[in-house]
């Protein structure tokens, strides 16, 4: 799929230009459809649960961050819509599973190192401090169930009929549900599809370490604090969940493939949160190649090996967390019934318009078409998606300015190019970096470690990436997102007022020091 860099501004602006009105009201205040694809009359969009039948305009395949942001659209837009996820929850991996349940216990395990670590020197003193897993792990469900509810609550009020159950394509006009509660098949016949069914965590290479839930885990359900964990996988899913763990007192290693971490972050940035993590008490061992395992009832002999080639050794642990990615999930969805092509990865191969060659009604969003696996994505591709099927709005997603999070403590977050990417494509830039230990509000909130880093266009000052290491970086990279979309400079964000005290004023100052000087630092 191509990836066109341009900001929703420019987009409607070119579509106004390019003679194609973007009137999204009538004079009643009600919708209007403008698009040639879409002059058939619409059916009404108020049904029961998942009980009406009929011809849907939109039928969704999977419920999760994009399927189910994609059926709301449709519904708001007047379509009618069906979803169908077999999970038997709506939310997908992300919210049943994985970012909501992985930043609860993360954000718990955060508060037990301040009370342990912290407090006493604010003033705080608290004696008996303890972990409860077991009450972790409800207040754990406790979020995830009223969110995936809430997705529900949405559904209704929206008017979008639920099926719980698998869905298969019947041709290129058709879905047939094969119901959880083994009733009988039901075919649902629609105008247009939509595949957003996501993606399974990988196993890795030769199944050398099976999964047992038990020693072996892909999951946070643990019942207890192991005294040794082992993670296999320096990425993000890795990272966030090993650091749940040592924060609530495991001796946790990390084992990488790769020699270093994070390999789509900003180099500097990379380096800088490796230090941070080791500082915790994580160990990693990089370029080091997992071939097998022993397990027993309550641990495991992980055998390792310098990817490289040397000399293999032996590690032990009572828990060991395999998080080597993910990857896309279309089994059982009749691809290969109608052709239906996928890349080496696994990937469904869309064109601009996340139509699928050959099946122009039949479209895929999210992780399984190619782009980063980020639930926002999923949802951007999923408006996106609706908007052309429906001709109204833009239709547009910028992959330049998807931003990614690490949740751990320190935080990384980062949009647009890092700077071995622009020194690799001859681009000539400014950087502009700015350390939290001179930020007012990190000092007073004891959270001063790490930096903002902007990398701007030498010649136009126009932003083209921005990397955050820091209290709040996932909520303080928003801004530079903004900037990107809307084509700013550095020196756009750099004049910009922000309040004082803010961890926001690091921002303004790494952009200052894209095209001058910032102010609080020497």
């Amino acid at each position: 799929m191509k990836q066109i860099a341009v900001s929703r501004f420019l987009a409607s602006a070119w579509r106004q230009s390019a003679g194609s009105p973007v009137l999204p009201f009538q004079k009643n205040g009600t919708l209007a459809l403008f698009s040639a694809a879409s002059q058939a009359p619409l059916a009404s969009q108020r049904r029961g649960f998942g009980t009406s039948g009929g011809k849907y305009d939109v039928v969704v395949v999977g419920g999760g961050p994009g399927g189910y942001v994609a059926a709301i659209k449709a519904a708001q837009l007047g379509l009618k819509t069906a979803c169908v996820e077999k999970r038997g929850t709506l939310g997908g991996t992300c919210l049943n599973v994985g970012c909501i349940p992985s930043k609860a216990v993360l954000n718990i395990s955060n508060k037990y190192v301040d009370a342990r670590d912290h407090f006493e020197k604010l003033g705080i003193k608290i004696d008996g401090l303890s972990v409860d897993v077991g009450k972790m792990q409800k207040q754990k469900q406790k979020v995830v169930s009223t969110l995936t509810q809430g997705i529900e609550h949405l559904f209704r009020r929206n008017g979008v009929d639920y099926y719980v159950g698998e869905g298969k394509l019947d041709g290129s006009n058709a879905v047939v549900v094969t119901p959880n509660d083994k009733s009988e098949k039901r075919t649902l016949d629609a105008g247009h599809i939509i595949l957003a069914t996501g993606s399974e965590a990988s196993p890795l290479p030769g199944n050398v370490v099976p999964i047992d839930e038990k020693v072996i885990i892909r999951a946070l359900a643990l019942e207890s604090v192991p005294k040794r964990m082992a993670v296999i996988g320096g990425g993000v899913i890795g990272l966030e969940l090993g650091s749940v763990w040592r924060n609530l007192g495991a001796e946790v290693t990390v084992v990488e493939f790769l020699d270093r971490l994070l390999p789509p972050v900003d180099g500097e940035v990379a380096k800088a949160f490796q230090k941070e993590m080791e500082k915790t008490g994580i160990k990693f061992q990089l370029g080091t190649k997992v071939v097998g395992a022993d397990v027993r009832e309550s641990s495991a002999t992980l055998h390792v090996e310098p990817a490289k080639g040397g000399n293999p050794f032996d590690m032990e642990a009572d828990v060991v967390l395999v998080a080597v990615g993910r990857r896309p999930y279309t089994k059982n969805l009749g691809l290969e019934e109608l052709g239906i092509e996928t890349d080496r990865v696994g990937r469904v191969v869309v064109d601009d318009h996340f139509c699928v060659p050959n099946y122009p009604n039949i479209r895929a969003i999210g992780d399984i078409i190619r782009g980063p696996m980020l639930a926002h994505k999923a949802e951007e591709e999923g408006i996106a998606c609706v908007e052309m099927i429906a001709g109204v709005g833009e239709g547009h997603v910028n992959y330049d300015t998807i931003p990614s999070v690490i949740y751990t403590h320190p935080e990384i977050a980062g949009v647009g190019k890092t700077e071995e990417e622009l020194k690799a494509s001859g681009v000539p830039y400014n950087k502009g970096a700015f350390p939290f230990a001179a930020n007012s509000r990190a000092r007073a909130n004891d959270v001063a470690t790490g930096f903002v880093k902007v990398l701007a266009h030498k010649e136009s000052d126009k932003i083209l990436g921005a990397w955050i290491m820091g209290p709040e970086a996932g909520e303080l990279i928003g801004q530079l997102v903004l900037g990107m979309e809307y084509g700013a400079a550095a020196e756009d964000l750099g004049r910009t007022c922000v309040s004082h005290p803010t961890l926001s004023e690091a921002v303004k100052e790494a952009c200052m020091a894209c095209y001058d000087k910032p102010i609080h630092m020497a």
